[in-house]
């Protein structure tokens, strides 16, 4: 399984993200271990979708990083 996922920021934005192993992905993210949302600790795991294949998951995630995947974010999925 593949999973796409959204992180709530201590600085109350979003991060978008996808992986394999939401788990170990979500444990990287809370120990500081991604410089993309480091500096925004703590943060929260506020939703995750699964796909069986990568490119779906990539696909999502890279939808939930535009206008419009933001608008459906804020509207449906927190």
């Amino acid at each position: 399984m593949f999973y796409a996922y959204i992180l709530k920021l201590s600085n109350n934005e979003y991060y978008s993200g996808h992986t394999e192993n939401l788990k170990n992905r979500l444990r990287e993210h809370i120990n500081g271990g991604v410089q993309a949302t480091k500096p925004f600790l703590p943060l929260t795991l506020v939703n995750y979708s699964a796909f069986l294949t990568k490119y779906q998951a990539i696909s999502i995630e890279k939808y939930l990083k535009s206008s419009s995947g933001k608008a459906f974010r804020n509207k449906r999925l927190i």
